[in-house]
């Protein structure tokens, strides 16, 4: 996001402003009663606002207060004129930067809470760490404690992990517990249902006990055979269905109905899929008619399954970063698969292999072919379409896998039609053909 654009972002979260006076302006109400325009000095400001401090001179306008404040922050970050660094050191004709200290940084960085919505102050903080270089601050527990955490930050994290010094260590965890323990309250519940549903269905049997027949789908699926019966003494006529065919559910049972292994591709270009297939991975180990196996892979293959309980462990447990051998991930799962018919296998990857093409692809069909669900994600998480190998995506395809990118809301049914053996509900259109 440029500058401009995230200066216009500010600007149009925010629904009230102050004016140089003091007054308040409601700005919302100003954008739906077009017929009531803002005062020329007022127009002037907000293009200040959202230009910078290069347009001082053309708008004429001169930014007091908390504009003054806001402008500094987003200058801090995005360039411009003088001014002062976070901090309050001068720097007249100074570029982009914030300065080389934590201290700094993280007054920048409750400054930008403060006058910011949210969701700007994220994409602001990966700005900050992308234009500026300030991974290594992040080292840091001070700057680590006035951060906004969200999934990239995390991510940031993850990669960082192996340089981390101990006094920062505590201060990171920390972190990504917040982080992970908000995504667990947004997606447990959805994820538990949803496969709940979809355990209970692909366990449904033609000939069930009296106590386990599913009437409604019994019913529903017997109406062609309605008899009606004819009333007696003039009464009136009656009805019934015949139930030729008995639909039920599956004695309810503790043992396990559906293995599941989650391979996952930990280089650097999938953090934020990395974050929630730990999180996805510590749901469905904690229920008990699934078997989760979860894999992370670079050239390398570490098996973090006995972590599985707490995904924060997960998660320090992988290094994101280095090459690539899907060829090596695949063979190590499917030596932990035995019992074929009821094993879904989900690979997340954005498919640059490194390892052996061929071999690869003949181990999906190998898989597929003796009964595994084989699902192919190219990305799990909120950002749009990766960027992805689109040869190995197309030849996955051809191989009854499509790949394609899957957000964290969808990944509950995408799972649900696996298990059930079900034409998987592909979004839009198929990425990977």
């Amino acid at each position: 996001m440029t500058a401009h654009a995230t200066r216009h972002a500010a600007q149009d979260h925010a629904t009230q402003d102050h004016d140089r006076t003091g007054k308040t302006v409601d700005t919302e109400t100003e954008r739906t009663h077009p017929s009531a325009p803002p005062a020329d000095g007022e127009r002037m400001r907000r293009w200040r606002m959202v230009l910078g401090a290069d347009s001082a001179e053309s708008t004429g306008c001169t930014l007091t207060g908390q504009d003054a404040a806001m402008d500094g922050a987003l200058n801090a970050l995005y360039g411009g004129g003088g001014g002062k660094k976070p901090g309050g050191r001068g720097g007249g004709g100074r570029s982009a930067g914030l300065g080389a200290s934590a201290p700094s940084v993280a007054r920048w960085l409750g400054d930008i809470r403060t006058y910011f919505p949210g969701s700007v102050v994220q994409v602001m903080q990966r700005d900050a760490i992308d234009r500026l270089g300030l991974s290594a601050l992040l080292l840091e527990p001070e700057m680590l404690e006035a951060v906004e955490a969200d999934v990239h930050l995390v991510g940031t994290l993850l990669s960082l992990n192996k340089a981390m010094p101990e006094t920062t260590k505590e201060t990171a965890r920390a972190v990504v517990r917040k982080v992970v323990d908000d995504l667990e309250q947004r997606l447990e519940s959805r994820t538990r249902a949803t496969l709940t549903g979809a355990l209970d269905r692909s366990a449904r049997i033609s000939r069930p006990r009296h106590r386990d027949i599913d009437w409604d789908r019994t019913i529903r699926a017997n109406l062609k055979n309605y008899l009606t019966i004819p009333g007696t003494d003039g009464g009136p006529d009656t009805g019934t269905v015949v139930p030729e065919r008995l639909i039920g559910y599956g004695r309810a049972s503790q043992s396990v109905k559906k293995d599941v292994i989650l391979c996952i591709d930990q280089s650097g270009s999938m953090a934020a899929s990395v974050v929630y297939a730990s999180v996805f991975g510590a749901v469905l180990a904690s229920m008990r008619t699934l078997d989760t196996r979860l894999v992370v892979f670079d050239t390398a293959v570490v098996d973090l399954t006995d972590q599985l309980d707490d995904p924060v462990d997960v998660l320090f447990g992988t290094q994101l970063g280095g090459g690539t051998d899907i060829n090596r991930a695949l063979a190590y799962c499917q030596s932990k698969i035995t019992r074929p018919a009821d094993t879904v296998v989900v690979l997340i990857s954005d498919l640059y292999e490194g390892g052996i093409r061929d071999e690869m692809l003949k181990r999906v069909a190998a898989m597929k072919a003796s009964g595994v669900q084989f699902v192919t994600l190219l990305a799990l998480s909120d950002e749009g379409a990766p960027a992805y190998d689109h040869e190995h995506a197309a030849a996955l395809g051809a191989l009854g896998a499509p790949a394609f990118a899957c957000t964290p809301d969808l990944f509950p049914d995408i799972m649900a039609a696996a298990i059930e053996k079900r034409p998987l509900p592909v979004p839009d259109k198929e990425t990977g053909s």
